[in-house]
């Protein structure tokens, strides 16, 4: 029947019981399916993962202001990653960068969930916060 009708048979779905079977033109078809792929892919959600860098001595303005930009990444929808940077002799600090970190989570704590507690590598002290997700109504 494909032939007389100058099209190809394409097998559809190759698991079904019996195999389903199409017929149509296969470079049509083969430019719905990728078409349809780029469609999904465009679709999906890409998850973007931003940075906030502390010193061990960081002041109370400075971790303000660095809280403002936390909040307005995580109500894009972005991961955020605090992170203490200990240069030179600031790594006898590790108990001022932990209490730093947890105060940053604590103050974000409406806005993002814990993804992973403070962890210490190398010179860095991490911090992974995920937003939290909003109920629409």
């Amino acid at each position: 029947m494909a032939k007389d009708q100058g099209l190809d048979l394409v097998e559809i779905s190759p698991n079904a019981d019996p195999p389903v079977c199409k017929i149509t033109d296969y470079s049509k078809f083969k430019y719905e399916q990728k078409k349809k792929q780029k469609e999904i892919k465009s679709k999906a959600h890409k998850s973007v993962l931003k940075e906030i860098r502390f010193g061990p001595n960081t002041d109370d303005h400075d971790f303000n202001f660095k809280l403002n930009h936390a909040i307005k990444f995580l109500k894009e929808g972005a991961k955020v990653k605090a992170y203490v940077h200990f240069v030179g002799r600031t790594i006898v600090f590790k108990d001022r960068g932990e209490i730093l970190l947890l105060k940053f989570a604590q103050s974000l704590e409406e806005h993002a969930k814990v993804e992973q507690l403070p962890k210490l590598e190398g010179k860095r002290m991490f911090l992974m916060l995920s937003p939290k997700v909003q109920k629409k109504n």
